[in-house]
């Protein structure tokens, strides 16, 4: 299904099992729903996958968009469907906007999910510093800086990479400490591109928080050990 949000066409699958609470999957920056479409063969309650532009089936060209855009965004293909309670679950940048959910839409947030979650200033080593100011100066004298970058910045085109560059540096920091939702936080343990560090700050901001590390998991730790993941997550959002 395609979702209108001020110009922009959403991609979405809502399964509809008529329960009162819905499972709101939200993926990892680079990916689409099916990333975390295996997780309602397992649980029973309703669900929904968006895909986040530019990925998947959504929009390829967004201009000007924050992480507060995509996060309203969401908020908007709920009220949309008509949903009135969500669990929260988000890897990577869908855990920057399930934070921010959280905290905008305390009163319709009833569990949250952290998975390998982005949000927070990462600790750099003295080599960034370098290449930054390296970038900078190339720049600057208006020499080549195409092979700088990461990954993920050097895959999109012109207007997505003011996207990114503005996704990566919103600190989320403060926002933690006003969610209110009961909160389970899943990492990798060799998680190098969130770091474990990470996981324990969320722990530690996060009032009502518990943390389960997935051993030798990876940024990518559902796919890692995909029966552990699935048990803590309904353990969680099943329990009595």
């Amino acid at each position: 299904m395609i979702f209108n949000y001020k110009g922009s066409k959403i991609f979405y699958r809502f399964i509809n099992k008529k329960t009162d609470v819905v499972n709101v999957y939200l993926h990892g920056w680079g990916a689409d729903y099916k990333s975390l479409y295996f997780c309602q063969d397992y649980l029973r309650n309703s669900a929904l996958f968006v895909d986040f532009p530019p990925f998947g089936k959504s929009e390829k060209r967004i201009k000007d968009w924050t992480i507060f855009s995509y996060t309203t965004m969401v908020v908007s293909l709920c009220e949309h469907l008509n949903i009135h309670k969500v669990n929260l679950i988000g890897h990577s940048f869908g855990g920057r906007i399930s934070i921010l959910f959280s905290c905008f839409c305390k009163t319709r947030v009833n569990r949250l999910v952290l998975v390998d979650s982005a949000g927070l200033k990462p600790k750099r080593k003295l080599s960034y510093y370098i290449k930054v100011s390296n970038f900078k100066l190339r720049r600057k004298l208006h020499l080549d800086t195409s092979k700088y970058g990461s990954c993920d910045y050097l895959a999109l085109d012109k207007d997505m990479r003011k996207v990114f560059n503005n996704i990566v540096k919103t600190n989320l920091d403060d926002f933690l400490e006003n969610i209110e939702a009961k909160t389970l936080i899943i990492f990798g343990e060799k998680d190098n591109v969130t770091p474990l560090y990470m996981a324990k700050k969320f722990k530690k901001k996060i009032k009502n928080s518990n943390l389960k590390i997935i051993p030798n998991g990876s940024h990518f730790c559902f796919i890692d050990n995909r029966y552990l993941f699935i048990r803590y997550l309904k353990e969680f959002l099943e329990e009595v």
